[in-house]
C-alpha cells in the first residue's frame, strides 16, 4: 500500500476568505516503510500572510516572495499524490485548501482537471482516528507525540515537511508500530524473501525440544490472599466465575 503522510501551511484559516497554501510537505510510506521519496515545496500565495499565521509557522511574506506560485507546482504535486492514501492530521483543513487551489487553477487555465482529492486518493484522518482511540483526551500532534514517545523536539514552530515526518512516526505507532521483522544473516529470513523486509514468512522458530519450564506455585500466604479476594467478589456480585473454573479444574484432575 502506498500512503502519503501530508501536511500544509497556509496564509490563514479559511480558503473561503481567500487564504492560500504557502507550504506543502509530504513523505511516502510503502508497506509501512518510509521510502525517502518526499515532496516539499514552498509556494508564493500571491497575497499577504496573516500575522497570526506567521506566529504559528514562522513563514513570512519575504520568505515565499520568490517561490513558485501553485500553478507552477500543481502538476508535479498531483502526480505525486494521485492514487495514494493521504494520511493527514485534521484532514478536512488540508484537503479543503488543496481542493481550493486546484479549483482556482482550473478557473485560470482550463484544460485537464486536477482534483478533487477525495475522488482520486484515499484520505485517512489521524485526528479522527485518535479521537476514537483516545476519547476525552488531547489529540493534537504534540499530545500524540508525548503519548507514543515520539521525539518532536525539533518542532518549535509548525512546518509542513517536519510535521509530516513526525506524523508518519505517530501514525505507524498508532497502528501497531513495526509489523515486519528483518533478521539479517538468518537463512530464509525476511531479507531473503521475494518481498524483502516486508515479509514475516522467514521468521525462524526456536526449537523447544528438551527445554524444561520451571513452574512456580503460589505460597500459602498468596493463596489466602487470592481466596479473600474471591470472597469479596462473591459478596459484591453474588457470584464469582472463578468458582466454576476451580470446579472444572478439580474435575479434570
Amino acid at each position: 500500500m502506498r500512503q502519503i503522510v501530508l501536511d500544509t501551511e497556509t496564509t490563514g484559516i479559511d480558503p473561503k476568505d481567500g487564504h492560500r497554501l504557502i507550504e506543502i510537505g509530504a513523505v511516502e510510506v510503502v508497506n509501512r516503510r518510509l521510502t525517502g521519496n518526499n515532496f516539499h515545496q514552498y509556494i508564493n500565495p500571491e497575497r499577504d500572510i496573516d500575522p497570526e499565521a506567521v506566529e504559528i509557522h514562522g513563514i513570512t511574506n519575504e520568505r515565499v516572495a520568490d517561490e513558485p506560485v501553485f500553478a507552477d507546482v500543481a502538476d508535479a504535486f498531483w502526480e505525486y499524490i494521485r492514487g495514494g492514501e493521504l494520511v493527514i492530521h485534521n484532514a478536512a483543513f488540508d484537503v479543503g485548501f488543496i481542493d481550493h487551489e486546484f479549483g482556482l487553477l482550473q478557473n485560470k487555465r482550463g484544460g485537464p482537471r486536477l482534483g478533487p482529492v477525495a475522488e482520486y486518493c484515499g484520505v485517512l484522518d489521524t485526528l479522527a482516528m485518535a479521537r476514537k482511540m483516545h476519547p476525552g483526551q488531547r489529540n493534537s500532534l504534540d499530545a500524540l507525540c508525548k503519548r507514543y514517545a515520539i521525539d518532536n523536539g525539533r518542532r518549535v514552530l509548525h512546518g509542513a515537511l517536519l510535521d509530516a515526518e513526525i506524523l508518519s512516526d505517530v501514525y505507524l505507532a498508532m497502528t501497531g508500530g513495526q509489523t515486519a521483522l528483518s533478521l539479517a544473516g538468518v537463512e530464509g529470513g525476511a531479507g531473503d524473501d521475494a518481498e524483502g523486509a516486508n515479509s514475516v514468512s522467514g521468521i525462524r522458530r526456536v526449537a523447544r525440544e528438551g527445554v524444561t519450564l520451571a513452574v512456580t506455585r503460589p505460597s500459602e500466604t498468596e493463596l489466602n490472599a487470592h481466596r479473600a479476594k474471591l470472597d469479596g467478589i462473591r459478596q459484591a456480585a453474588g457470584e464469582c466465575h472463578w468458582d466454576a473454573l476451580d470446579e472444572a479444574s478439580q474435575g479434570s484432575s
